[in-house]
């Protein structure tokens, strides 16, 4: 029945979205702005990098932008399409101005709908002379000819005419408009991060026909089994209290004093964030410490351990955990994090934390760290009640304050896919 009426719901702002286009058309400075120059072409690769771009257009083990790469959603399999200027497989036939129209209003050049899989509802942000760049750099590369997979989605979410309904209700084409008020800093920032760093794709909680919150305030990635952190000013799980510098370790190593960058995050620092300059860097760090607190940051439980389990907890860290990560939680930087104040370990759901113990990780090797230690899995040693007490402990010692873990919880993950 709920999914029937949303059905309904998305067909009746599809007939009044399809009588009501909204489309914009910003035209370029000139032709100079796609010109195939070393200049335009050098810009248009850094801002590729930017907006992370490799990741959804590469399949795997595959020639870079040539497209194939499988994106789960709740709503089915997409794939990510060619992005090399083949004429009859990739972009070769499309003009700046096609382009731009996809990143600014999600479509195609043959005008149908984009899918939000691909984050139009961010890079719509993007500015017309930024999009131009993109435009020439994809047309720089060597033409791939490999034809784009259909999608495969579910019934009724295939169906054009609801995704009409679904822009009515979620997209407004838009521009990046600085605010006077705040510096050139916080406003080069609040650019990369809403536009083509789309940040909220993974950082914002989504409802259930799949569209992200308008906050940063963290949320359970669809499909994956990862849980993106606040990236708000919200008590511990935001980044209000992170000193800058630490910010830009972060994102541009994989590795600071606060935290270590695994899951799908490790592979955005790998192939996007760290080929970022620090201007670039420290202007994402400005705006994301000067972020508000959310009121939509998962409430911290008041349930309390047992001592039994807790006692069950200290002795399996003592015998796993304690060489690497220290009797005191303070682990040995930058090699092993440390577990006291810990964000990784005492959020809300505690999935990541879960299962970096089950399935083990790296952060990724970047120029910052280039031999990055990682954490071997556990699964294999540990049922789910013995991962259940070794968490649970570590959430609640050296001023850690963090709900218990249960054995259900663990194995809710134990066999979720790692990417």
């Amino acid at each position: 029945m709920k999914r029937y009426t949303v059905v309904l719901a998305l067909v009746a702002a599809a007939v009044v979205a399809l009588a009501w286009p909204r489309e914009e058309f910003i035209p370029a400075t000139s032709p100079a702005a796609w010109a195939a120059t070393p200049e335009n072409i050098a810009r248009g690769a850094y801002l590729a990098r930017a907006g992370d771009c490799v990741a959804c257009h590469t399949a795997r083990g595959g020639p870079a932008y040539a497209g194939g790469r499988a994106i789960d959603t709740p709503f089915g399999r997409l794939y990510g399409p060619n992005l090399t200027p083949d004429p009859e497989t990739g972009i070769g036939q499309w003009s700046a101005d096609d382009f731009w129209n996809a990143l600014h209003n999600g479509k195609s050049r043959d005008g149908r709908l984009l899918y939000p899989a691909f984050p139009y509802t961010n890079y719509t942000r993007v500015s017309r002379t930024d999009s131009d760049a993109l435009f020439a750099y994809f047309r720089s590369l060597a033409p791939q000819r490999r034809p784009n997979q259909p999608h495969e989605l579910d019934f009724p979410y295939d169906q054009q005419a609801l995704l009409a309904g679904w822009r009515l209700l979620y997209f407004r084409p838009a521009v990046f408009t600085p605010q006077p008020t705040r510096g050139a800093e916080w406003n080069r920032g609040a650019y990369l991060v809403e536009g083509l760093g789309h940040c909220s794709a993974c950082h914002s909680t989504r409802n259930r026909l799949g569209a992200a919150g308008s906050t940063l305030s963290g949320g359970l990635i669809p499909t994956i089994g990862w849980y993106a952190p606040s990236l708000t000013a919200s008590g511990e799980a935001g980044l209000g209290d992170w000193d800058k510098e630490h910010i830009v370790a972060l994102l541009q190593t994989g590795v600071s004093p606060r935290g270590t960058a695994t899951g799908p995050m490790a592979e955005v620092v790998a192939r996007s964030l760290q080929h970022l300059n620090g201007a670039d860097l420290g202007a994402m760090a400005t705006y994301l410490k000067s972020l508000p607190a959310s009121d939509t940051t998962p409430a911290a439980s008041s349930e309390r351990a047992s001592e039994p389990l807790l006692a069950e907890g200290r002795r399996l860290y003592g015998k796993y955990c304690v060489d690497c990560h220290g009797a005191d939680g303070k682990g040995k930087a930058p090699a092993y994090p440390p577990l006291a104040g810990n964000r990784a370990v005492t959020l809300t759901p505690a999935v990541n934390a879960i299962r970096m113990v089950l399935h083990g990780g790296f952060p990724p090797g970047t120029a910052g760290n280039p031999r990055p230690y990682g954490m071997p899995p556990y699964s294999h040693e540990l049922d789910d009640a013995q991962v259940a007490a070794v968490l649970t402990y570590v959430r609640a010692s050296w001023g850690n304050d963090a709900a218990p873990v249960s054995a259900p919880d663990v194995n809710r993950y134990r066999s979720v896919p790692l990417d």
